[in-house]
């Protein structure tokens, strides 16, 4: 008789979990189901678990190392069967064995559960699309049932019926040793139902591939990225199995006008030098298409932000609107006239001017200590005084 660590393939001062993770492996290479048919499989999966059930037990352990495989022969402390006090815990052990061959719950009897593939789909908006919800159609390549015989899978005019192998239930069971196991009946598939008159369009699948478009109606407010799940939009499941889902993934074209920042939408406006330093009214048309005014103060600094409340992206799960945020930049001419350039200098003069005469008042009194006056280093200093007054340093 081979020895049991042998078997296993594990040394003679394994752990306990060792044994265990060692005999689940070999149990589920070596299991009847996955080698049928195999007789050479079928004895070594018996001797597999002889070992697991003498060295899972502490006590049948001892007599194992101490007597070998005799000491199990009606010994002190030897008795048949598995589990018990001091036992392994076969009937677990093997759940989740099953569980992997069978697929959770239906291991243990009863038709498996079963759904059809979900698939997978793109759709792309644009940003006014995003804002207002919209239905657009989305192309799909699925799988249907067949039209010509509805989906059953057999010949109009006959129809399937219960198999005669598991009496409809999906699954067969065998004794193998001391196990009494289930697994999907061969000769079904587990549908519990055989078609022996097939249909000729199908060939008694009860599926067929279509190219169809199916409608996907666009919540407001829908961000780049988001998925849609459609239930039972996916690949049908065959006779009496639903289908899978669709989830269809949106993607929001970039809009030129328009920046999105979460909820809230961010625009860009241009002023000329003028503008800026004297004050405007801004007409802008927003993403519902009204027209928004927007009082600019004078002198405004290049990069200053307006906000106009609830002219925003509608929030996907909540109510109302974000905000529509408005930039401004300030244009500064290139290119000059020789009268544009008089009337500049002549402001910049002024400004200069102006602004020592407001440094004079307050210095008066005194001397700098650098032994400049205050007007012969006020105009240096304020040679960028026009832009700084106008562009806040920004040129």
């Amino acid at each position: 008789m081979e020895d049991f660590y042998n078997v296993l393939g594990v040394p003679r001062n394994a752990t306990e979990a060792e044994l265990k993770s060692a005999y689940r492996k070999l149990a589920m290479k070596h299991h009847p189901d996955r080698n049928p048919g195999n007789k050479a499989a079928e004895e070594k999966f018996r001797k597999i678990n002889a070992a697991y059930e003498a060295l899972s037990d502490p006590k049948k352990r001892q007599l194992y190392d101490q007597f070998g495989e005799a000491g199990l022969q009606g010994g002190p402390g030897a008795h048949p069967g598995f589990g018990g006090p001091g036992g392994a815990d076969m009937g677990d052990l093997f759940g989740d064995i099953f569980e992997n061959f069978f697929g959770g719950a239906g291991a243990r009897g009863g038709r498996r559960s079963r759904r059809g593939a979900d698939i997978k789909a793109e759709a792309v908006v644009s940003l006014e699309d995003a804002f207002q919800g919209v239905e657009v159609p989305v192309p799909l390549d699925r799988v249907v049932p067949c039209g010509t015989c509805g989906g059953s899978g057999a010949r109009p005019g006959s129809g399937p019926k219960r198999c005669p192998q598991c009496r409809g239930t999906g699954r067969v069971q065998f004794v193998q040793g001391f196990f009494s196991m289930s697994q999907t009946c061969g000769s079904c598939g587990g549908e519990g139902q055989v078609v022996e008159d097939p249909c000729r369009e199908c060939r008694g699948s009860g599926r067929r591939r279509s190219r169809e478009e199916k409608k996907i109606r666009i919540p407001p407010g829908i961000y780049d990225g988001a998925t849609l799940r459609v239930p039972g939009g996916g690949d049908s499941g065959g006779p009496g199995v639903e289908p899978g889902d669709l989830f269809v993934v949106i993607r929001v074209k970039p809009d030129p006008r328009f920046e999105r920042v979460e909820d809230d939408l961010v625009t860009e406006t241009n002023l000329d030098i003028c503008e800026a330093a004297l004050g405007t009214t801004l007409e802008l048309v927003a993403i519902d298409g009204e027209r928004t005014r927007i009082k600019i103060p004078a002198g405004v600094q290049h990069g200053a932000t307006f906000r106009v409340r609830e002219k925003g992206m509608p929030r996907l799960q909540g109510r109302g609107k974000g905000d529509l945020m408005v930039k401004v930049k300030v244009h500064v001419p290139q290119h000059l006239t020789a009268r544009q350039r008089e009337l500049l200098e002549e402001l910049a003069k002024a400004l200069c001017d102006d602004g020592a005469s407001h440094s004079h008042h307050s210095q008066e009194g005194t001397v700098p200590q650098d032994g400049t006056s205050p007007s012969s280093g006020s105009r240096k200093g304020d040679d960028g005084g026009l832009f700084k007054k106008i562009f806040g340093g920004n040129d």
